[in-house]
C-alpha cells in the first residue's frame, strides 16, 4: 500500500493522529489491492496508520461519470458511506437511488452494493467499516465525564 503526505501529528499510548492531506489532492493516493492486484488511485485506508482496533476507515474518490467497477458484499461489516463531494447513485442490491454531498449510506453487510458518479467533479467520499451489530453502547451512554486537571495548553 502506497500512502502518500500522511503525517503523523502526534501519538501516544492512548492516541494517534494523523494528517491525509488535502482533500484536492486524495488522487496522488494509491494502494495495491491484496486480492486482484490491481493499483487503486485515490483510495487512503487509516486503520492500520491510526492504530484502530474497532473501525475501518478510508478516503476515496470517483473519478467524473465513471463507476466502480464492481458491486461487493462483506462477510461481517456493515459499511456507512458518507458523500463529501460530487453526486451520482447508489444502488443495494434492485435499489438505485441519487446521492450528492451529505448524502449518508449505511448498508448491511450481505446487500450488494455500488455507486457511480455521474458530476463532471471527481467524486470524494469517506467509508466506515465496523463489525455488524456490534455497537452497544453509544453516544452519551457510552460516554462519561471525568473529574481531571487537565486545561488547554
Amino acid at each position: 500500500m502506497k500512502m502518500k503526505n500522511i503525517e503523523v501529528i502526534s501519538k501516544n499510548e492512548g492516541y494517534t493522529a494523523v494528517n491525509i492531506g488535502e482533500l484536492d489532492k486524495l488522487t496522488e493516493h494509491y494502494l495495491i489491492h491484496p486480492k486482484t492486484k490491481q493499483k487503486i488511485e485515490g483510495k487512503v485506508f487509516l486503520k492500520d496508520i491510526t492504530n484502530a482496533t474497532g473501525t475501518e476507515i478510508s478516503f476515496s474518490t470517483l473519478p467524473p461519470r465513471t463507476e466502480l467497477s464492481y458491486f461487493h458484499i462483506h462477510k461481517e461489516n456493515e459499511e456507512t458511506y458518507i458523500i463529501i463531494k460530487g453526486s451520482g447513485d447508489f444502488q443495494v442490491d434492485e435499489d438505485s437511488f441519487p446521492i450528492k454531498e451529505g448524502s449518508v449510506i449505511r448498508v448491511a453487510p450481505s446487500a450488494k452494493r455500488g455507486l457511480r458518479n455521474s458530476s463532471d467533479d471527481t467524486m470524494i467520499y469517506i467509508v466506515i467499516q465496523s463489525q455488524n451489530n456490534s455497537l452497544n453502547q453509544y453516544s452519551s451512554d457510552d460516554g462519561e465525564r471525568v473529574p481531571c486537571e487537565i486545561r488547554w495548553k
